[in-house]
């Protein structure tokens, strides 16, 4: 008697994108937000969604209007996913995520734009595996350390939003600053709440020709100070670092693993802000936090004022092992009246939980509302 052979296992066979949505929402914020670059009143991004075999995976963009963060902007993003990457992507199958590197790499530029379609394809692969996405990219936390991020405003002004952000909870707080806002600010906060754990953000506003102002902030006890030099300047930040105490913490300077690397062995960074819309998503996101956690350089997941989709894949990211510091993704109700998901992101006690509602992201969008707050989306079939 012949002994039947063991059925062979099935491997995953793959999500086939049958279409894709891609709108502009515009959500007024509660409360400007001011920073070195300029002052914004309102989030406007772009939204997709990839449909799947009767799943849909969202992803959010982070570009903005005009390029006053980095070089890419919505009106370039728009044109390139509607004519270069959405048709290459609708009608085609993908096993994993690493699967779009051929048809996403040989474009130069664009990571956002890039990110936000890769990280709609983590979503619904995710969820066609019936996994959280912080499962399929390998956290470990069921929730993360989170901090409030604050604008520039009058200094009694901040001091209030300080005492409030500490009263409810945050693990840190971060103080936008520019030239002539800044060590008088410290000086307050610092003497106000001599406990707190204090950083800033100067979004590229000083020189080399600040270091004394830069090096008299040692003394306010920060835990880094980020971003202080041009965005697309590795070497003098290295120059910086050698002067300071303070730790820098390297944002729009870090695109790339490439450029992580650089700043790392050039000891330019000692802390890294991973975003994942501007390192192109969540694969090179990965890349960076493992080179980090190799040289022994914490990192922790920075925001853009994000919806609760955005907000959502910052969570996620965040619960890898490397991510230690406190990241921007706190509660969407400082921001918005009402978010475009149904599940509400809020933190408590500086703790951000995984959003659980279903596999994937985790959240739902309230399609009802996101009518009323966005353009007609087009459809790619």
């Amino acid at each position: 008697m012949t002994t039947p052979a063991p059925d062979k296992p099935r491997l995953f066979p793959g999500i086939r994108i049958e279409a894709a949505e891609l709108r502009l929402v515009r959500l007024p914020l509660l409360t400007p937000f001011v920073i070195s670059t300029g002052t914004m009143t309102e989030k406007l991004f772009p939204l997709l969604t990839l449909q799947a075999e009767g799943l849909e995976g969202h992803a959010e963009g982070v570009m903005d209007p005009l390029p006053d963060y980095l070089e890419e902007t919505l009106p370039a993003a728009l044109p390139f996913l509607r004519q270069a990457v959405l048709p290459q992507v609708v009608g085609q199958r993908f096993e994993s995520p690493a699967q779009l590197a051929p048809i996403l790499d040989p474009w130069r530029g664009h990571r956002m734009a890039k990110a936000m379609v890769e990280m709609a394809v983590w979503d619904l692969w995710a969820k066609a595996l019936d996994l959280p996405l912080c499962a399929a990219l390998g956290g470990v936390r069921e929730s993360v350390e989170v901090g409030v991020s604050l604008g520039i405003t009058d200094i009694p002004a901040t001091l209030d939003r300080v005492r409030a952000a500490l009263e409810a909870g945050y693990r840190r707080v971060k103080l936008k600053i520019r030239r002539g806002h800044d060590i008088a600010l410290l000086a307050a906060v610092r003497a106000e709440f001599p406990d707190a754990k204090l950083t800033v953000d100067a979004n590229t506003d000083y020189g080399l020709g600040d270091l004394p102002l830069l090096k008299s902030m040692d003394r306010f006890g920060l835990d880094y100070i980020e971003q202080p030099l041009a965005f697309d300047d590795i070497q003098d930040h290295a120059k910086l670092q050698a002067q300071m105490l303070t730790a820098i913490c390297l944002d729009e300077s870090i695109r790339s693993a490439t450029d992580a690397r650089h700043a790392l062995t050039a000891d330019a960074a000692r802390v890294v802000n991973i975003k994942v819309g501007r390192v192109g998503g969540f694969g090179p996101a990965r890349a960076i936090h493992d080179l980090c956690a190799a040289f022994g350089v914490p990192v922790w997941c920075g925001g853009m004022l994000e919806s609760g989709i955005g907000r959502a894949q910052n969570i996620h990211l965040a619960t890898l092992p490397n991510f230690t510091k406190p990241g921007d993704t706190s509660s969407a109700s400082r921001y918005f009246r009402r978010d475009i998901v149904e599940q509400p992101l809020e933190a408590e006690a500086g703790l951000m939980a995984v959003p659980r509602h279903g596999p994937g992201l985790g959240v739902t969008l309230d399609r009802a509302y996101l009518a009323t707050v966005s353009d007609a989306p087009e459809f790619f079939r």
